[in-house]
């Protein structure tokens, strides 16, 4: 899988050329594969980070909101809910709230149905900026897949779905 000599050499081949050159005896195919997938979610993080920042909102903040505005109207779930699918612990998860109660981008009240349960739902004004920052988010990422053109971006999705898909099991 190294790169061909028409390709640009990128930090992952320096890697793998020096494993090449002290363990001659490895296939490092697979280390070019998600040493480039882990380098490129650490990088896209980053410009998420900077596209939800403008928005006063972190990229975990942003994760909260933008699964109470999936949920649909009435943009409402349990916090018990939206830890278990956001993979947080209730802790991480209490602070988020916290702040995002603070800024009066979601607001906590009892759950009419269950009277030891709590229901967060999204403010007014955390839709709008919902909407807003994932319009952001989306921008940047599509102009960072502009570089592989339309079909070859379709490509990428397909086998990274197909990956994930045998390694989440």
């Amino acid at each position: 899988m190294s790169a061909r000599p028409e390709q640009r050499k990128d930090p992952v081949d320096a890697i793998v050329e020096q494993w090449a050159a002290v363990r001659p005896d490895l296939d490092t195919a697979a280390m070019e594969v998600f040493g480039r997938i882990h380098r490129l979610s650490r990088a896209m993080g980053d410009r998420m980070e900077k596209a939800y920042a403008k928005y006063g909102i972190s990229r975990g903040e942003f994760d909260v909101l933008a699964t109470l505005r999936r949920a649909g109207e009435p943009y409402t779930l349990s916090p018990r809910r939206l830890s278990a699918t956001l993979m947080l612990t209730t802790g991480g998860m209490t602070g988020r709230l916290d702040k995002l109660e603070r800024a009066e981008l979601l607001r906590r009240s009892p759950d009419p149905h269950d009277r030891r349960g709590l229901q967060v739902t999204l403010t007014a004004q955390g839709l709008r900026l919902i909407d807003e920052a994932v319009g952001a988010g989306l921008a940047v990422q599509t102009e960072a897949l502009s570089a592989l053109g339309e079909e070859r971006a379709g490509q990428l999705a397909g086998l990274l779905r197909e990956l994930l898909l045998v390694t989440e099991r």
